[in-house]
């Protein structure tokens, strides 16, 4: 008998960001949505070479928000913990 490979779960939420630290402006939610969409977002990342960060509650509110938004004071600590990851992926990538 063969077992079914698992499949990768889906995420409930997904929202991409983009940030630019010589912009005196807030990271910005450039796509955002639950669901099919989540999974869509998630995929078309994967497939451009973007590192996916999972946390679903910081999802969940950024998904809330919808895109176009910038990214609201209470959540500036989760949003910096994020990029502070893809900068970390960033650096190894680069030694």
């Amino acid at each position: 008998m063969h077992g079914r490979a698992k499949e990768p779960s889906r995420p409930k939420a997904a929202a991409a960001l983009a940030y630019d630290p010589a912009e005196d402006r807030a990271p910005r939610i450039v796509a955002a949505g639950r669901g099919r969409l989540a999974a869509l977002i998630e995929e078309l990342a994967r497939q451009s070479g973007v590192p996916v960060y999972r946390h679903g509650e910081l999802a969940e509110a950024l998904a809330a928000l919808g895109a176009g938004r910038e990214v609201p004071p209470e959540l500036y600590r989760a949003v910096a913990e994020v990029i502070a990851w893809v900068y970390a992926l960033d650096k190894r990538a680069k030694t």
